[in-house]
């Protein structure tokens, strides 16, 4: 494994913030663009997963058992998915759409109420992601970016999300803006606060186990959110092709760079 520097250090907290921002990026195609095309968030949002669930267990988990052997890494692979499956349950985070019967239209206050909730949970939601960047960086600045871009792909929908309901409600972009921007700040929060927790304590070992609970928080994420917001847009098999293409590419990437 490679050895921490401090130039990994300085890239290991930037790019959760480049990742964090893209809400930002969802936010204004919400307010002042019209809604993306469905073959094309069916494809991104796939090819999203597609990136997180192969880094997960062709780099991070393998890392994991490389560093502290088979069966701890997957208990700590393991020990990922239920963290997130606990932060899951206790901040759920709906989007409007995903409920929302054809036809009804919401009132103001139901369209504010979704809005805030939903930038709040999805927030908590990017703490570990923050850190998971984080972690990926300090390994290899290559898997770093690989897992910042994905992360940064499906922050664009979640400050669409955010603003489009809040928008509708108070008629602010500045309120619709700042409350996406808000709930990507969590990822550069969650990776400052896992620096500050785990830079004293930081080597191969420790970093092995880190990276092999990233891989289970990833992939939680992909088939827990990823993936079946991509086949609520998908008509046919769109999300599963842009998850093949995410796969693909990031088998390209990791052979280039070996």
């Amino acid at each position: 494994m490679n050895v921490v520097t401090n130039e990994n250090l300085g890239l290991a907290l930037l790019l959760p913030l480049l990742a964090g921002l893209a809400t930002a990026v969802g936010s204004l195609l919400g307010i002042f663009l019209r809604k993306p095309n469905a073959r094309f968030m069916a494809i991104t949002l796939g090819f999203s997963a597609g990136v997180m669930i192969y880094v997960s267990f062709a780099e991070l988990l393998q890392e994991g058992i490389s560093a502290v052997g088979f069966i701890p890494a997957n208990l700590s692979f393991f020990g990922g998915l239920l963290l997130m499956l606990g932060v899951d349950a206790l901040t759920p985070h709906q989007y409007l759409a995903e409920h929302h019967k054809i036809g009804q239209r919401p009132r103001n206050g139901e369209l504010l109420r979704a809005g805030v909730f939903c930038a709040i949970g999805i927030a908590i939601h990017n703490f570990p992601e923050g850190m998971a960047t984080f972690a990926g960086t300090l390994q290899d600045p290559a898997l770093g970016i690989a897992i910042a871009t994905a992360i940064a792909i499906h922050n664009i929908p979640e400050g669409l999300a955010i603003s489009v309901p809040v928008y509708a409600a108070t008629g602010s972009r500045r309120k619709a803006f700042w409350w996406s921007v808000f709930s990507g700040l969590a990822e550069p929060v969650g990776a400052l606060l896992a620096a500050l927790v785990l830079q004293p304590f930081l080597n191969d070992t420790v970093l092995g186990y880190v990276l092999a609970a990233v891989g289970g928080i990833m992939v939680f994420v992909s088939l827990d959110e990823l993936v079946p917001i991509a086949k609520s847009y998908d008509r046919e098999h769109d999300a599963i092709l842009g998850g093949i293409m995410g796969m693909a590419v990031m088998a390209i990437s990791i052979w280039l760079l070996s």
